[in-house]
């Protein structure tokens, strides 16, 4: 599984200069940031959700937030993805709060390549298994493990994602790596991880 990694200062700052020239009406720059970002939130949402349709309604929505709030973007006062990353913690929570308690379906997003079809129905075992994992955790815990260990965002940009402290977040990540842990342990046979000793 891929990791996102934290933009770099001209990274982030080329990504308000698009929503900038999006609000000043270049249409390139919206399908550039759309491209860009996208990916990204609903890779977040789908982890969170584990739902494919409901994470791309709630990238939908954020993207569409983010087009509303263009013009009166201040460049510097916060980060384009620190922003809708916030936006889709809400959206996740807003959803994870309105559910039911019936049980998610957890589905794998196909791959690229062409492995054997064990490979693939071990692959899928294996993301079915983190994500039941990630199910049981609670919706604060499981947003922090899901942005610091699958995103790769850093804590201070978790921080500021969730509205809490970093302490909070280092916190919220060391909770739920150990339940996660716990919940997968018995399960590396299964999921065909060979124990390194």
């Amino acid at each position: 599984m891929e990791m996102s990694r934290s933009l770099t200062p001209d990274e982030a700052f080329e990504e308000a200069a698009l929503l900038r020239r999006y609000a000043e009406g270049e249409p390139a720059a919206a399908r550039l940031l759309a491209q860009r970002l996208t990916p990204r939130v609903y890779g977040h949402a789908l982890r969170v959700l584990g739902n494919p349709a409901e994470a791309e309604d709630v990238a939908q929505e954020a993207m569409m937030r983010l087009w509303r709030i263009a013009p009166e973007w201040r460049t510097g006062e916060a980060r384009v993805t620190t922003w809708l990353y916030r936006v889709v913690a809400n959206l996740c929570t807003d959803r994870l709060r309105a559910r039911e308690t019936a049980p998610l379906d957890a589905v794998a997003e196909p791959e690229d390549g062409q492995p054997s079809a064990e490979a693939r129905l071990q692959q899928v075992a294996r993301v079915d298994a983190l994500q039941a994992a990630l199910d049981t955790l609670p919706d604060r815990q499981r947003q922090a493990v899901v942005l610091r260990h699958i995103e790769g965002l850093a804590n201070p940009e978790i921080a500021a994602i969730l509205e809490i402290g970093v302490e909070a977040v280092e916190s919220l990540t060391a909770r739920g790596k150990r339940a996660l842990k716990q919940a997968l342990d018995g399960q590396r046979d299964a999921l065909g991880f060979e124990d390194d000793g």
